[in-house]
């Protein structure tokens, strides 16, 4: 449902409609375990602990805002993930989410590959010693020297995404007497039910090559003409934060659709496809995500069908789960600086951050938890919009929510489930220092991504 736009950008401080939020939770000291990474807990003392360190001890060593990640909780989301598609299928953590170098480190111990859709990632894979021929390369508008570096790396594929494209794979392969394995991004016609920023399968957007009209067909007749390809098989990605599969089942049926079309008219059969990625998670208590088995069974379900359907022999599935396993295993902590009372209105709890460290909110409306976790209270509940300290009215991190009405400057709060896109998203608005990345397992603390610091912003400016 579209909404109109205020020329300095939505208008969020408008009142709230009657019934727009839920009623307050019964208890505001409780911690949704669909929301918090899986070490998390309130002690008896009431402080909030991740890996088995309290949250206070964490913002006096590495202050705030700071973003600290599950590393217990990554490994077995990765194996979760790896368990559940089996050793026929291929998981790819989509680094898009969150990429580091102890993060790609992480992924080779629990058996996954990575997919990057950047040189920058391609850097930060190869950095940390990810074996080239595990790396998918994605992206709507790969350079020249992009694709050269990834070839000669040995990226065990490039995913074509128009083309243009194709030509220009082809002609850095020739060059470099390589012979590509690649695979081409189609888009299938599937309106996901998501916003509409991270819908990626309908016609009318930037990525892939469309099935409507005969496009995807054609790429594949050109791409299988081409010496420096070896055309493997067929790429569709549906979207960003989907709970229901229908969209990916008509989305397999048309992939295998195009599977028979290339049988019939080339006689080869293509041995994979890429079902992509976009599995959502709990941001509230409302969300309900499936679990890897679950999800693997469907898509394995439904590709087997249209498959033997299409008297097809099942190509090897791999997807691309980003968010669905960084996303839930991270919080961002923050400190109350000031509580703002509206009489008839709302209370502004602002804190040390903002949009700078979480664009979410403001890109795509996302709807977040936040709890009191350096203390507990058994003070009334009050509805609040917990705001950062930049120079926008849109500068919001969780638009509606309830925290306890005794909540005052000093206070922690935390938001949960910003593994995924917060820190890869992060900027440096109103010179804003972006936050670390500081990894908790067994009682141990560790930064994985420093903070950054004055000294680089005056570093990178050179004027």
């Amino acid at each position: 449902m579209s909404r109109s736009a205020h020329p300095a950008g939505p208008r969020h401080a408008d009142v709230l409609t009657e019934g727009h939020y839920t009623a307050p939770p019964a208890d505001l000291n409780a911690l949704d375990e669909k929301v918090w990474a899986r070490t998390v807990s309130r002690n008896a003392d009431g402080v909030v602990a991740v890996g088995g360190i309290e949250v206070t001890r964490l913002a006096e060593e590495f202050g705030t805002p700071a973003y600290f990640l599950d590393e217990s909780d990554f490994r077995a989301r990765c194996r979760a993930w790896a368990d559940a598609f089996g050793r026929d299928a291929d998981v790819f953590y989509a680094g898009k989410a969150f990429l580091s170098r102890a993060v790609v480190r992480w992924l080779q111990e629990e058996g996954l590959n990575l997919d990057v859709c950047s040189g920058g990632e391609l850097t930060i894979a190869l950095a940390a010693g990810m074996p080239a021929e595990r790396i998918a390369f994605h992206g709507n508008n790969k350079t020249v020297a992009e694709i050269e570096r990834a070839m000669e790396a040995g990226v065990g594929r490039i995913v074509l995404d128009s083309f243009q494209e194709i030509v220009r794979v082809s002609h850095v392969a020739q060059r470099l007497g390589k012979r590509q394995r690649v695979q081409i991004r189609v888009t299938v016609g599937v309106e996901a039910h998501t916003h509409e920023f991270i819908a990626t399968a309908h016609e009318d957007q930037k990525f892939g090559i469309a099935l409507a009209g005969g496009e995807a067909a054609e790429a594949v007749r050109r791409a299988l003409t081409l010496d420096g390809l070896e055309l493997v098989g067929i790429h569709s990605h549906i979207g960003s934060q989907i709970f229901d599969m229908a969209g990916f089942e008509v989305s397999a049926r048309r992939v295998v659709q195009l599977l028979a079309e290339v049988r019939d008219e080339h006689g080869i059969e293509l041995p994979e496809i890429d079902l992509g990625g976009g599995l959502g998670i709990a941001y509230t208590s409302d969300d309900d995500p499936r679990e890897p088995h679950e999800i693997a069974k469907a898509l394995g379900d439904i590709v087997t069908r249209e498959c033997e359907a299409a008297g097809l022999a099942t190509p090897r599935i791999s997807v691309e789960p980003g968010r669905a396993i960084v996303g839930p295993t991270a919080f961002t902590l923050y400190e109350v600086g000031t509580v703002k009372h509206l009489e008839g209105l709302r209370t502004y709890v602002s804190v040390d951050g903002g949009m700078s460290d979480n664009i979410r909110t403001a890109l795509y409306d996302a709807e977040y938890s936040v709890a009191l976790v350096s203390r507990r209270s058994d003070a009334e509940p009050q509805l609040v919009r917990v705001v950062g300290k930049h120079c926008e009215s849109g500068d919001i991190v969780v638009k509606d929510a309830f925290l306890p009405s005794d909540l005052a400057p000093g206070d922690l709060i935390a938001v949960p489930a910003t593994g995924a896109y917060c820190r890869a998203m992060a900027s440096n608005y109103n010179h804003a220092l972006r936050p670390p990345v500081v990894a908790v397992r067994d009682g141990e603390a560790r930064v994985i991504v420093r903070r950054e610091t004055e000294e680089d912003l005056l570093r990178l400016d050179v004027g």
